[in-house]
C-alpha cells in the first residue's frame, strides 16, 4: 500500500495552480505528478464554453504545452429539459448511479459544491455543452408562477398578436389557465375591431330596415367600435342600450346559421379570426350553371335564406345559400331589371312595366301591380308591406304589396328614374334629368331637388343625413338631405361613376374607368385610389374590413378597406355581372363562354371550431407524458409497466390552443394557429 497514489483532490489541484511552482510539494510528489500526467494527457481541451466558469482555466494548457482549440459555442437550450438516453444502459450502471445519488443526497452544501466542481473540471467541451443545456432551463423562473393573477392579466393585456397568445397557451397549465380568462380576449376583440357576432348580423336585410332583436351587438360600452365607419350602434330596436353584455350567454344565431352558441369572447374571437383568415387565403367555393344562352344578369341578392338571380330573359332563379336550385319564378314576359327581397317576399319589375309580388317559399305570384307606362328600372322596400318603384316613365310609385294597390305616385322628374334609396319615411331618387329629388313617403311630395350635375345620375346613396350621387359627368356630389344644399364635389374618376356605397363617414365609389376610390366624408378627400380593374367596375360592396369589387375584365377582387392593399383575387372569368357578400359568404355571377355561372364562396369556420365541453378521454389525453428518470423507469415505460415517477406539470410538448378541447381546423386551404390535436 506504500505505492498507492490517492486521486488528487480539488483543493490540492487548486492550491498547485495558485502557487508559484507547478510542482506539487507533497511526500509523494513524483507519484502524484505521474498520476496527474496520466489524468491530464488524454483529455486536452480548450477554454470552457461561454457562461461556464471553471476553477483552473490555465491548468491543462500549461501542463500540455499546446495551444487550446477554438472555442465551441454551447447549443441553445431546447424547449424542454435535456433528458439522458437510457436505452443502452446496463444494470450495473444504474446500480452504481444509485449509490452516487445516495451519496450526493447525504452530502452537505459545501461538499456538493466541491464534488460538482471536481466533476465539471473533468468534463470535455461537448459534455459541458450538455450540462449547459440541462442547467439553463432550471435556472429560468416563470414570472407567471409567482405574480398574482391581476398582474399576469395586466401583462397579457399589452399583447396585440393572437398568435403570441396562442403559443403562450402551450407553455404550461398555468399559462393556459391565465389565457382562458375572458378579459384578455375581450380586449383583443376591441383591438381587432371584432365588435359584433358574425352569426347574428341580419345580412341580406336592407340597411334601411330595422334590425331584428336577435341581431344584438356587444353592448358593453368598451366593446363598441367607434373608430371606423360602419360600426354597429350600441342599441337597436327593442334592445335597451344600458343593458351590459359581458359574455355571449343567451345570444343565439339566426335560423339560417344553426351553430353552437358562442359562450365567451374567446370563442367569438376565434370565430372572427378564422373567418378573416379564410377571406385572405382559404374558403370553399361551389360553382353552378344558371343558363347556357349567354344572358344578361340584371340583379343579384343574398338573403339569410336565399340567393336570388334575375336575368333579362324574364326569369328569376332562387337558390338556397349553398347554391342549390330551389325554383324558378316565371310570370314576367320581358326582362326583369329590378327586384328586392324581404324575408320570404320578393318584389320584381322589368320591361313589361309590371311590378310582381312573389312568395319565394312556394314560387307563386301573389300580386301583379300595374300602373307604370315604361320599364321599371329600380325597386326598394321601406317596410314589409311598402315597396317603391322608379320607372323610365319619370315617375315613382308607392305600392301596398299586401293589398296589391298603388298608394301614391311621385311626379317631378323629367327623365327616367335610374336609382333610389330609402331611409325611414324619406326616399331619394336619381334621374337621367341630372337631378336628384328627396321625397316624403307619407306626404307623397317632393321636399328638395338637388341640382348640380351636368349629366345623368346613375347611382345614389343615402344614410338619412347625406345624399351621395354619382353621375356620367365623372363627379361625385355630397348633399345635405335636410336642406338640399350641396356640401362637396368629389373629383377623381375619369368616366361614369356607376357604383356607390356609404357606411358611416366612409364612401366607396367605382367607375367605368376601372378604378375604385375610398373617400373620407369627414375631410372630403380620397383615402385610397385603387386601380382595380382593366374595364368598368360592374359591382361593388364593402364593410368594416374589406372591399369586394367585380369588373367587366372578369375579375373579382378583395381589398383591405383600411390599407387599400389587394388581399386576393377570388375568381377569373370573361366578365363579372354582379357580386354580393356578407360576413361569411360571397356570391358572384359571371360569364364563362356562353354560360352564365354562379360561384358561391363560404368562409365560415367548420363546426368543430367551436368550444365544446372537454370529454374524459380528452382530459386524460391532455396530461403530460411521464419522462423516464432512470433506466428502470425507461424499461417500465417501454414494457408497458406502471412508472414510479409522477407526471410533470410542464405542458410544453402539448398542443394547447384557443379551444380548451376538441379538434378544429381553419377552412380548407388555410393554415392557422387555431387548431387542436
Amino acid at each position: 500500500m506504500a505505492g498507492y497514489a490517492r486521486p488528487i483532490s480539488f483543493s490540492e489541484r487548486r492550491g498547485s495552480v495558485l502557487g508559484d511552482d507547478l510542482t506539487l510539494k507533497t511526500s509523494h510528489g513524483p507519484v502524484i505528478n505521474q498520476r496527474m500526467d496520466k489524468m491530464v494527457q488524454p483529455r486536452p481541451r480548450g477554454p470552457p464554453t461561454p457562461s461556464m466558469s471553471t476553477p483552473a482555466p490555465d491548468f491543462d494548457q500549461q501542463l500540455t504545452g499546446s495551444p487550446p482549440p477554438p472555442p465551441t459555442p454551447a447549443a441553445s437550450p431546447g424547449p424542454t429539459h435535456a433528458q439522458p438516453d437510457w436505452s443502452d444502459a446496463a444494470e450495473d450502471e444504474d446500480f452504481f448511479l444509485a449509490h452516487v445519488r445516495q451519496h450526493f443526497q447525504n452530502c452537505s452544501s459545501p461538499q456538493r459544491n466541491r464534488l460538482l466542481a471536481d466533476l465539471l473540471n473533468m468534463c470535455t467541451t461537448q459534455q459541458l455543452s450538455f450540462v449547459h443545456q440541462f442547467v439553463s432551463p432550471l435556472l429560468k423562473k416563470d414570472p407567471f408562477t409567482s405574480l398574482p393573477d391581476e398582474l399576469c392579466l395586466r401583462i397579457l393585456s399589452f399583447i396585440d398578436d393572437p398568435q403570441v397568445l396562442a403559443r403562450a397557451s402551450q407553455v404550461s397549465r398555468r399559462w393556459r389557465d391565465l389565457l382562458s380568462d375572458d378579459v384578455t380576449w375581450k380586449n383583443l376583440c376591441v383591438k381587432h375591431d371584432y365588435g359584433r357576432r358574425l352569426s347574428e348580423v341580419s345580412y341580406g336585410v336592407p340597411s334601411y330596415a330595422p334590425r331584428r332583436p336577435s341581431a344584438v351587438p356587444l353592448s358593453d360600452p368598451e366593446f363598441v367600435n367607434h373608430s371606423f365607419p360602419g360600426a354597429v350602434p350600441t342599441a337597436l330596436a327593442g334592445v335597451p342600450s344600458h343593458q351590459p353584455s359581458h359574455s355571449f350567454e343567451g345570444l343565439r344565431s339566426t335560423a339560417s346559421s344553426p351553430r353552437p352558441k358562442l359562450r365567451s369572447y374567446k370563442s367569438h374571437f376565434k370565430q372572427r379570426y378564422l373567418v378573416e383568415s379564410a377571406w385572405r387565403t382559404g374558403g370553399r367555393n361551389t360553382t353552378r350553371t344558371i343558363t347556357q344562352d349567354n344572358r344578361v344578369v340584371t340583379s343579384l341578392h343574398l338573403t339569410p335564406k336565399y340567393i336570388v338571380v334575375a336575368l333579362d330573359n324574364a326569369r328569376i332563379h332562387i337558390f338556397d345559400r349553398e347554391g342549390n336550385a330551389l325554383r324558378t319564378l316565371s310570370g314576367h314576359v320581358m326582362g326583369v331589371w329590378a327586384m328586392v327581397p324581404w324575408e320570404d317576399t320578393l318584389v320584381s319589375g322589368g320591361c313589361d312595366r309590371d311590378v310582381r309580388v312573389w312568395d319565394m317559399t312556394t314560387g307563386t305570384c301573389m300580386h301583379t301591380l300595374r300602373g307604370h307606362t315604361s320599364t321599371v328600372r329600380c325597386l326598394k322596400m321601406s317596410d314589409s308591406s311598402t315597396a317603391i318603384s322608379g320607372s323610365r316613365d319619370t315617375t315613382l310609385r308607392i305600392w301596398d304589396i299586401r293589398q296589391g294597390v298603388c298608394r301614391n305616385v311621385l311626379v317631378g322628374h323629367q327623365a327616367s328614374v335610374r336609382c333610389l334609396e330609402i331611409k325611414g319615411d324619406i326616399v331619394v331618387s336619381g334621374s337621367y334629368d341630372a337631378t336628384a329629388k328627396i321625397w316624403s313617403i307619407s306626404e307623397g311630395r317632393c321636399l328638395h331637388t338637388l341640382s348640380g350635375h351636368f349629366s345623368q345620375i346613375y347611382a345614389i346613396a343615402f344614410d338619412g343625413h347625406r345624399v351621395i350621387t354619382g353621375s356620367l359627368d365623372t363627379s361625385v356630389r355630397v348633399w345635405d338631405a335636410h336642406t338640399g344644399e350641396a356640401i362637396a364635389v368629389l373629383q377623381g374618376h375619369t368616366s361614369l361613376v356607376g357604383q356607390l356605397q356609404l357606411r358611416g363617414n366612409t364612401l366607396v365609389t367605382g367607375g367605368s374607368d376601372g378604378s375604385v376610390r375610398v373617400w373620407s366624408l369627414e375631410k372630403m378627400c380620397p383615402i385610397h385610389r385603387l386601380a382595380a380593374h382593366d374595364n368598368s367596375v360592374t359591382s361593388l360592396q364593402f364593410d368594416d374590413t374589406r372591399v369586394v369589387s367585380g369588373g367587366s375584365d372578369g375579375r373579382v377582387k378583395v381589398w383591405d378597406v383600411k390599407t387599400g392593399h389587394l388581399v386576393r383575387e377570388l375568381i377569373a372569368a370573361e366578365s363579372v355581372w354582379r357580386v354580393v357578400f356578407e360576413d361569411e359568404k360571397c356570391v358572384a355571377v359571371a360569364n364563362r363562354g356562353s354560360r352564365v355561372m354562379m360561384e358561391v364562396w363560404s368562409f365560415s369556420p367548420p363546426e368543430d371550431a367551436y368550444e365544446r365541453p372537454m370529454s374524459l378521454t380528452q382530459r386524460i389525453g391532455a396530461e403530460a407524458p411521464i419522462r423516464p428518470q432512470n433506466v428502470v423507469d425507461y424499461r417500465r415505460s417501454t414494457l408497458g409497466l406502471p412508472a414510479s415517477a409522477s407526471p410533470v406539470e410542464d405542458l410544453g410538448s402539448q398542443d394547447v390552443h384557443m379551444s380548451d378541447a376538441g379538434p378544429s381546423t381553419a377552412p380548407s386551404g388555410n393554415t392557422t394557429f387555431f387548431h387542436d390535436d
